[in-house]
């Protein structure tokens, strides 16, 4: 039996996009292509979850409310982030083409333009991935600053004493100076140590972290 007309243009079609998925010359250009796309799937996969956790816990409002709060906050992260790889990764093909050669300034040169033009902007999204990625760098800079020499390395390992000092720090800000927190720690502190000292009965002591105020 022949195959129907629409099913053989369809596979000569499959076909000459994999022929040009293969062709060196295109490569660079079409890994700036993925990149853009594994950043919009990352960036949902990533803030999907966490928004519609943190919306349900700590926001109040109608679920429609919340599922558009959900879905906003998604389509932001992943846009910025595909955003961002489409970016950087661009600037790195356009630096190695003029100049020849891929150096490490690079990827700092192609990165610091990205972040300012993406992630500039003071939003909740843009806050909590720059909280996110500045506690990472820290550790990062204190493992090279030992592997380089810069530092000794420590006789005694230093993380009980790092978790001990951010402990102590987030507490006392929390406490004394609430409003330099990012609002959703904030949040999530005020259910920890706030809510836990007010009940009325078995209800919102066990069951409920608050009474209900509907009749």
């Amino acid at each position: 039996m022949a195959a129907p007309p629409g099913g053989a243009a369809g596979r000569a079609l499959l076909g000459a996009v994999n022929s040009l998925l293969r062709q060196r010359r295109y490569r660079a250009a079409l890994a700036v292509l993925k990149g853009f796309r594994n950043g919009a799937v990352y960036g949902a996969k990533i803030r999907a979850p966490h928004a519609l956790v943190m919306t349900f816990l700590f926001k109040d409002g109608s679920l429609r409310e919340k599922l558009k709060s959900i879905a906003q906050a998604t389509y932001t992260h992943s846009r910025n982030l595909a955003y961002f790889v489409f970016t950087y990764k661009g600037l790195l093909a356009l630096q190695s083409r003029l100049l020849g050669k891929k150096m490490p300034l690079h990827s700092f040169c192609a990165a610091f333009i990205g972040g300012w033009l993406v992630f500039g902007e003071n939003n909740p999204i843009n806050s909590q991935i720059i909280m996110y990625l500045l506690s990472r760098i820290l550790f990062g800079l204190s493992r090279l600053a030992v592997e380089k020499g810069y530092v000794p390395q420590p006789k005694q390992d230093p993380f009980p004493l790092v978790a001990a000092l951010l402990w102590g720090t987030v507490l006392w800000l929390f406490e004394y100076h609430r409003h330099t927190l990012q609002p959703s720690l904030q949040s999530s502190m005020t259910y920890l140590y706030d809510d836990s000292n007010v009940w009325h009965d078995i209800s919102d002591f066990l069951i409920y972290n608050k009474r209900s105020t509907s009749k």
